[in-house]
């Protein structure tokens, strides 16, 4: 894992307001809206754009839990030519899902859906640079769970399987849904590589518990690949740096800022 100092600002026991906290702009979560087994029942025979429209349009309408919507802060400090600087940025506390509070289905996405999602709620994906501070600043650390490669790995079903086996990990912390968790997904992440690989997926991670990645960061397949084992965090555009607040875009553009949240430097363009 790369040299970087992290850790969350935790309130208690979750990612509780405060006078900086992010939250997911989406509307309240409809009365009548189906949970995730449902959903992922409904979509086992889909293709994937059919299949991500329709997880798009349920998280566009809301259909996400309550625990998820409040951002978690992560605190990165990295010193640039000689001196030492500190961001903030805000994260959901785990993995993208659909459904309520109690019956919610982690979804793996294509990129171009995930950066539709993120430009919905005014978010990013991260950085590989910034999974590894997710990760160092998670209250909650889970030790990946491969399931062994097949056709059928890129298949609802297999999804299902994989978020039963999530779940059951999940279970045996005590700590309840809102706090920051991470490992037991890879992040579909943004690049510098990207410029010249519009049409491959990037994906970084899977930390073990000792904090070794399973993932370098990869860039081989297509944007089309979309496995089990994908994960979608979202990070809000608005970083503190230096106690100013900016825009990540931004940031990540700025020669001397970059490094602070890209072991790349600059990524001209985040998305």
């Amino acid at each position: 894992m790369k040299a970087v100092v992290a850790r969350a600002i935790l309130a208690g026991m979750v990612c509780a307001p405060a006078a900086r906290s992010q939250v997911l702009d989406l509307p309240a979560r409809p009365a009548d809206a189906p949970g995730g087994a449902e959903i992922a029942r409904e979509i086992r025979a889909l293709d994937l754009e059919a299949r991500e429209e329709r997880i798009y349009s349920e998280i566009a309408r809301g259909n996400v839990p309550a625990w998820l919507r409040r951002l978690c802060p992560v605190e990165v400090t990295h010193e640039i030519e000689g001196r030492r600087h500190h961001a903030t940025f805000w994260v959901t506390p785990d993995y993208l899902a659909v459904g309520s509070d109690e019956d919610f289905f982690l979804v793996p996405l294509s990129p171009g859906t995930a950066q539709r999602v993120a430009d919905l709620v005014g978010g990013s994906l991260p950085t590989p640079r910034m999974v590894d501070a997710i990760w160092s600043a998670a209250r909650v650390r889970l030790e990946p769970t491969p399931i062994p490669p097949s056709r059928e790995m890129t298949t609802v079903r297999v999804f299902e399987d994989h978020d039963r086996m999530v779940r059951a990990q999940r279970a045996l912390h005590p700590e309840p849904a809102g706090v920051l968790v991470a490992g037991h997904k890879k992040d579909v992440v943004i690049t510098a590589a990207l410029a010249s690989r519009p049409d491959k997926v990037a994906i970084y991670g899977w930390h073990h518990l000792d904090g070794r990645a399973i993932q370098p960061l990869y860039v081989g397949h297509t944007a089309r690949w979309v496995d089990y084992s994908h994960g979608i965090r979202i990070v809000h555009r608005g970083v503190e740096i230096d106690g100013t607040r900016r825009n990540l875009t931004d940031v990540l553009r700025d020669e001397t800022l970059a490094p602070l949240l890209s072991d790349e430097g600059v990524i001209a363009g985040p998305r």
